[in-house]
């Protein structure tokens, strides 16, 4: 048994998930607002983390033990495809049994409390802050299914709300450049 009594095989199962958990985080958070619940402080978790008792962790493991244990990722949008998001989590957990994965030790910390210095010297790194850097995330990860299938749809979307918020920017400068003439005319 290990740390909580959980077994060696669900530390290398958590061990899996915390290490592809910001190319799982693509399709866990599919669209551009998924990321505006991912900030650091809401209830969503954003640090790379697990616990048996935190709820600032990313995975936490409720109290129960024994046949019930499970663990939670705390972090998908209502709006992922929950079979796609389960399959991922349960392939990136098997890849940690598969290559014996050390998961780190959990912390008991309130994770959204620590500093940045403190972050860092626990080793907790963060979940990605935008659809365009867990994309990047998804494709440099070794370990994908379901690539580029799923990558084009979401590069669009980024790209179209990249247009749009040009657009919008655009259309404000011009009326600002008008107003400021009409009052320069004055």
């Amino acid at each position: 048994e290990a740390e909580l009594g959980l077994s060696e095989t669900a530390m290398h199962f958590i061990a899996g998930v915390l290490k592809h958990v910001k190319a799982i985080t693509a399709v866990a958070n599919p669209l551009v607002n998924s990321y505006k619940r991912l900030v650091p402080g809401y209830e969503a978790p954003v640090y790379i983390a697990w616990s048996a008792s935190n709820r600032s962790s990313l995975i936490r493991v409720p109290a129960a033990r024994g046949m019930g244990t499970r663990i939670e990722l705390r972090s998908p949008d209502p709006s992922c495809n929950p079979y796609l998001e389960m399959a991922l989590c349960l392939a990136a957990g098997l890849d940690g049994i598969k290559q014996n994965l050390a998961a780190p030790a959990g912390t008991n910390k309130n994770i959204f409390a620590m500093s940045s210095k403190e972050l860092e010297a626990e080793g907790i790194d963060s979940l990605p802050g935008s659809l365009e850097e867990a994309m990047v995330e998804f494709q440099k990860d070794p370990f994908r299914l379901t690539r580029q299938e799923y990558i084009k749809p979401r590069q669009q979307d980024w790209r179209n709300l990249q247009n749009c918020i040009n657009v919008q920017s655009k259309n404000f400068l011009i009326k600002i450049s008008r107003s400021s003439k009409k009052t320069n005319e004055k």
